[in-house]
């Protein structure tokens, strides 16, 4: 069952619309039915799918996507397409968001194929219910593939810039914008995978505990003068 947005929602992130009534229309091409369109975000389609339409027959597996774009490194806390498969998790249903590592020509047929197998792969196994995977393909054709790599994320290296716009009735505007972003590629990344045509897979965690600093900031708070 198909369920998304019926607008461009890129960059929404995790944002759920809590002030308004959401509307879901049947969507027909060719006169056959497609699935639905929502006027909410990616994550409001998950909810009102497992919650509404979907509440008798729970999905085995949630894919969200493809994405007409990389979601690589720093990317994912942006993403509405990550931003879903998160909110399927959460609701203990295993989730792949899947994007396409380009900005035009979009290979897909070649992402398509590709999750198709891994989903298939999936099903075989007993499936975790708060699995998330973050997949990135390699803008190219299903035969250039190189493979698949299991990677981390990297760093994405954003060139943003704000212009500075005014109306004839003197109100100032700002445009958020700038050059595409570039990323390091180190060993074992999403960013590495990708530049040598491999597909990435990244598995995600809901917890975004830093372990790590929890010591540090003990010995920091304990430092705090309250008085």
């Amino acid at each position: 069952t198909v369920i998304a947005p019926d607008r461009e929602r890129s960059t929404i992130g995790h944002a759920l619309t809590l002030r308004k009534p959401l509307r879901v229309k049947k969507v027909k091409i060719n006169g056959n039915f497609w699935g639905f369109s929502l006027d909410g975000t990616p994550a409001d389609c998950v909810i009102i799918g497992l919650l509404e339409i979907m509440k008798d027959e729970k999905p085995e597996l949630i894919v969200s996507g493809i994405n007409r774009g990389p979601n690589l490194g720093d990317d994912i806390f942006y993403s509405g397409t990550v931003s879903a498969a998160v909110e399927g998790a959460m609701r203990n249903v295993p989730s792949l968001a899947v994007s396409i590592a380009g900005f035009d020509d979009f290979k897909f047929e070649t992402a398509a194929l590709f999750t198709k197998k891994i989903a298939a792969n999936l099903m075989k196994n007993n499936l975790i219910p708060n699995l998330v995977l973050n997949i990135n393909f390699p803008n190219i054709d299903y035969e250039e593939i190189k493979g698949v790599e299991t990677t981390r994320h990297g760093k994405r290296v954003y060139q943003d810039e704000v212009k500075i716009i005014h109306d004839p009735q003197g109100t100032t505007h700002y445009w958020l914008g700038g050059e595409l972003p570039e990323g390091n590629i180190e060993p074992d990344t999403d960013f590495e995978a990708i530049y040598n045509n491999k597909v990435s897979i990244t598995p995600l965690s809901l917890d975004l505990t830093n372990y790590q600093m929890i010591p540090k900031v003990k010995d920091l708070i304990k430092k705090w003068n309250y008085t």
